[in-house]
């Protein structure tokens, strides 16, 4: 039972991560839009939500390179989670490029 709890915890702790990472820009983009001082949040928000997801990985890991890479996968997938959800471009992280167009003209 402590194998298996030892496996399923990093996991989550991943996906929670890569939420809370990924859904972060879309939070601060709702806010920007009617904040003072834009800027000051965009880049506050990046510093907190790598700061949080550093210390994560960091406490999820321990001394384990095998937790640490349970934690990291599930990171990404859940960066392409959120991404399909949201409506990026899973490659990119953004939508169609402006000015571009899949139609002839």
């Amino acid at each position: 039972m402590n194998d298996a709890l030892a496996l399923i915890l990093p996991v989550l702790a991943g996906a929670a991560l890569g939420l809370f990472f990924f859904g972060g820009p879309w939070w601060t983009d709702g806010r920007a839009l009617s904040a003072r001082q834009p800027a000051l949040l965009v880049v506050g928000s990046m510093l907190g939500r790598t700061m949080v997801v550093l210390s994560g990985f960091y406490f999820v890991a321990g001394d384990q390179w095998q937790r640490l890479l349970l934690c990291l996968v599930d990171f990404v997938t859940a960066r392409l989670i959120v991404t399909h959800l949201l409506g990026g471009d899973a490659r990119f992280g953004a939508g169609p490029v402006a000015g571009t167009s899949r139609h002839a003209p």
